[in-house]
């Protein structure tokens, strides 16, 4: 996360909750705050192909409470033991995600319900007991699995097949040959699952992103697959991939696996392969219970030298495809064994620039990383198509990167990742144990034993061969706030040279160095709380040089949908009125516990707020210029000759709860300020203005050069009254990324008053408006006070003078809007126009889709919104949803803005 002198920091999210309840929506994870008469007795039974090849996974379990269970561990894992009183969990979860689903607790996100939930309930061993059936026990069988959060005794059938001591950690996998203990019809596979404490444990942990769940994640968080085969088995399938870089014209695959014979008794194998079109075949005799690798290159089969190759890169790059390989043993002629993988051909590298940057390069092309910070659901809940959508956020925010401070998601997200096109950096995370030998004075985690460093080191290697096929993976990060010593760095470089990792291994997410790998070329100078948008253009601190790996101005105050959905109105009231009083939905730790400083700036440059409404309005306008400047200073910078930046990652993308901080979209996926000012940051072609020097700017991510543009600034006093315009002509900027100034505002501009608005608009060749942008702006600068800068913020010492947004007169803007659907997608359209007869604009001017009860309709994905529109202008906004998230109600679209009446139109 960061460095800092306190403790405190985050939380955990755990599984696909409950194949038997169905699968868990977003509105179904708000949950209904009733609560069920008690525990259910549904048993998953899971039925087991006999398919050589075939990994099943476990569909669910019973779980309950040691302090409950009084039968021996041989009777609980032993088929027909009576599990009364048990409750179904998932196939993927942990023991309070389980609790929830079954209505045992109120809702966790609502209010301070989560602290009604009993600690001590978790301080036990749980058990997870699930059945599976069988009818060929002539196959081989074993259990494959990783996840296990913290620790976990297994039982197969009556019998202890592994111990705590070996199956620990959350990232570790674990393969039990259990063959002599399956039976035709039911078998019982049982884990005693032990209490998670990330402090102690190289597992999970929260720190202070969000209020940690009580269970603190404990559970099994991945599949338990049962894996059937022949007498050989097939490991470690993966292809290793080289583009010819920078012209992309070839690329050589290599192949590799390992074949293990299982038996006692010497077996030849015979192993076939295909991938690219291109088959391979091997003979491989193999002793009792040996195993040998095997490698399959361009130098024996020459076909796996590509000619042509489909390259994979990142969304608005280029393509994403992928391609397959199949893998089978066989033993006299029978399948013994099948492996399976997609990947993708792309080179990443990621050197140090002149300045010590960081600076990454996708098949021989310069990259800004653009990103933000994953956060998985508070409870480990897998729902893929909440997952889904929040990638589909990336992208429409621009984003090209998702980093993942531990945490590391399931297969699946990957997979979305590589499809989509977004940019992973996942890596292990601070202040707990993870970094318990190196964390810093006030740091949390414990020092390591000699029992932990096999723990660590096999965690790498696990996540290494899970990952390093996935082309949306470009680096992982071994150290997050510390960079680890020697020994643990060694262990952590022998794992993944051993998996054949083919990206950049990152020393830490800081400005640390570990004793090979050197310098880490990021810097995690924050801030984490409020900065004025003036400090992003700075080429210090935080500001926009170098890469950043984790920076916001830290509160993303929710729209008033959301805080309605989330707090009870006395706590709304308190969050408006008493900016010193303690916020339970901001963080656990000391130093964000309250929402002061946000508060007083807030206060500072727009005017106290007068109310709820007031104070929600005034905190979307000012995200939205903080995220917007935040984005646009590392574009701009990004292409300087001097201290370019070169990455930035918003502190956070999203969080696993409802949030008072660190969000660009909230937990329920409404958008406000945060969400629009990203989005028009990031925009393909774009114009900007620089609070550092009053350039405007134009920014091409295009690839293609752009030319024959205009870009236009016109300066107003907040009643309308135009002060300044000055048109230039014939602007042209070059691709990927570059920038171009236009023209500079002048330093002063007679009878501007000390609040004004700035227009920008950029327009084609065709005179087609490609880009437009409104500031709010003061004649009275932001201060900074930096030789005070500690490592969260910056302290403000004045503030802009943007009251006299509140003098502007209110602003008629109607809107219509028609709605298409088709293939379960619907479309709707709204034109929105300022009939004002006067010279005001409209400012901030929003747009929301809502059912008939006046709800947001979400997720839901804007072409553009929050606009400002001067008296006769309008404009045409699209919003593009899932159908069925209507739950059957006609669409609406509800209007309002800065100075604009609240209204709701029909949009059918």
């Amino acid at each position: 996360m960061f460095p800092r002198p306190a403790p405190g920091r985050r939380l955990t999210t755990a599984a696909a909750v409950l194949a038997l309840l169905g699968t868990l929506t977003t509105s179904a994870w708000a949950g209904s705050r009733e609560r069920d008469p008690g525990p259910r007795e549904e048993a998953a039974v899971t039925r087991v192909p006999s398919a050589a090849g075939s990994a099943t996974p476990l569909d669910g379990y019973t779980i309950q409470s040691t302090a409950k269970v009084t039968d021996s561990p041989a009777a609980v894992s032993s088929p027909g033991y009576p599990a009364t009183g048990w409750y179904p969990a998932g196939s993927r979860s942990t023991v309070l995600a389980a609790l929830l689903a079954a209505g045992r607790y109120a809702d966790p996100f609502h209010s301070t319900d989560q602290q009604k939930i009993p600690k001590a309930d978790f301080e036990v061993p749980w058990w997870y007991r699930s059945d599976f059936t069988v009818e060929d026990t002539s196959r081989r069988t074993r259990l494959d699995f990783s996840g296990v959060v913290s620790a976990a005794d297994v039982y197969v059938n009556g019998t202890q097949v592994a111990k705590a001591a070996d199956v620990t950690g959350a990232y570790t996998r674990h393969e039990l040959d259990i063959t002599s203990l399956v039976r035709s019809g039911t078998n019982t596979v049982a884990f005693r699952i032990r209490p998670n404490d990330p402090n102690k444990n190289l597992t999970m942990g929260w720190i202070d992103w969000l209020q940690p769940p009580p269970d603190r994640n404990m559970g099994i968080v991945r599949d338990v697959l049962v894996h059937r085969g022949g007498p050989v088995s097939l490991h470690d399938a993966h292809v290793v991939t080289k583009l010819a870089v920078p012209s992309l014209a070839t690329a050589d695959l290599t192949v590799r696996a390992e074949a293990r014979n299982d038996t006692g008794s010497a077996v030849t194998a015979e192993v076939t392969g295909s991938v690219a079109g291109t088959d391979f075949r091997t003979s491989v005799p193999l002793a009792a219970h040996e195993t040998k690798t095997l490698t399959f290159s361009p130098a024996d089969v020459p076909g796996l030298r590509l000619t042509s190759p489909r390259v994979w890169w990142p969304a608005g790059m280029g393509g994403q495809p992928l391609y397959d390989l199949d893998l089978t043993a066989s033993v006299s002629g029978t399948v013994s064994d099948t492996a399976h993988e997609s990947f993708g051909i792309r080179d990443v590298q990621a050197p140090l620039n002149s300045d010590g940057a960081r600076q990454y390069r996708i098949n021989g092309r310069k990259l800004l990383i653009k990103g933000g910070g994953w956060s998985p659901d508070e409870f480990l809940r897998w729902d893929p198509a909440y997952v889904e959508d929040r990638l589909k956020y990336a992208l429409d925010l621009g984003l090209n990167t998702i980093r993942l401070e531990g945490h590391i998601e399931p297969d699946e997200f990957f997979g979305l990742a590589d499809r989509y096109g977004v940019l992973t950096l996942p890596g292990w995370e601070c202040c707990d144990k993870w970094e318990g030998q190196v964390n810093g004075d006030g740091e949390s985690g414990d020092k390591w034993t000699a029992a932990d460093y096999p723990v660590a080191k096999a965690s790498m290697a696990a996540e290494a061969a899970r990952l390093r096929d996935h082309p949306s993976v470009i680096s992982f990060l071994i150290g997050s706030d510390f960079a680890p010593d020697a020994t643990i760095e060694k262990n952590y470089l022998d794992a993944l040279k051993a998996a054949d990792w083919p990206v950049p291994v990152v020393s830490s997410a800081s400005d640390r160095s570990s004793p090979r790998l050197g310098s880490s070329g990021m810097k995690m100078t924050g801030p984490y709380e409020w900065v004025p948008p003036n400090y992003w253009y700075a080429k210090r601190e935080g500001g926009a040089t170098g890469f950043n790996s984790e920076t916001s101005a830290g509160p993303d105050i929710p729209t008033l949908d959301t805080l309605r959905r989330m707090m009870t109105p006395a706590e709304l009231d308190t969050l408006w009125k008493n900016p010193d009083d303690r916020q339970y939905h901001r963080s656990p730790s000391p130093v964000f516990g309250t929402l002061k400083i946000y508060d007083n700036a807030l206060s500072g440059r727009y005017g106290a707020p007068k109310g709820l409404t007031d104070y929600v309005r005034k905190a979307q306008l000012a995200q939205y210029e903080n995220v917007r400047a935040q984005y646009e200073a590392y574009e701009r910078n990004a292409t300087d000759a001097d201290k370019p930046a070169t990455g930035m990652i918003y502190w956070m993308f999203n969080s696993g709860w409802t949030s008072l901080h660190w969000q660009l979209a909230d937990r329920y996926l409404d958008q406000g300020g945060a969400y629009f000012g990203a989005k028009k940051a990031n925009e393909p072609l774009h114009v900007q203005y620089s609070y550092d020097n009053r350039s405007v700017v134009v920014v091409n991510n295009r690839h293609a050069d752009a030319g024959g543009l205009t870009a236009r600034a016109t300066l107003f006093n907040p009643d309308g009254t135009q002060k300044y315009d000055k048109t230039v002509t014939g602007v042209t900027v070059n691709g990927d990324g570059a920038h171009g100034t236009a023209l500079t505002l002048p330093s002063s501009v007679s009878g501007l008053s000390s609040t004004y608005l700035l227009r920008l608009t950029l327009t084609d060749a065709d005179g087609k408006e490609v880009s437009r942008n409104v500031y709010w702006l003061s004649t009275k600068a932001d201060t900074l006070d930096w030789a005070k800068t500690d490592w969260y913020h910056t302290p403000t010492t004045g503030y802009a003078d943007l009251e006299g947004l509140s003098s502007m007169a209110q602003v008629p803007v109607s809107a219509t809007a028609s709605t298409q659907s088709s293939d379960g997608m619907s479309t709707t359209t709204v034109t929105v126009r300022n009939t004002g007869d006067g010279r005001t604009p409209s400012l901030f001017t929003d747009v929301h889709l809502v059912d008939a009860q006046g709800r947001p309709v979400l997720p839901v994905r804007w072409s553009d919104n929050e606009v400002g529109l001067w008296p006769g202008e309008s404009v045409t906004l699209t919003a593009t949803y899932r159908t069925a998230d209507l739950h059957g109600s006609a669409p609406q679209v509800r209007v309002s803005g800065w100075n604009t009446p609240e209204r709701t139109v029909p949009a059918a």
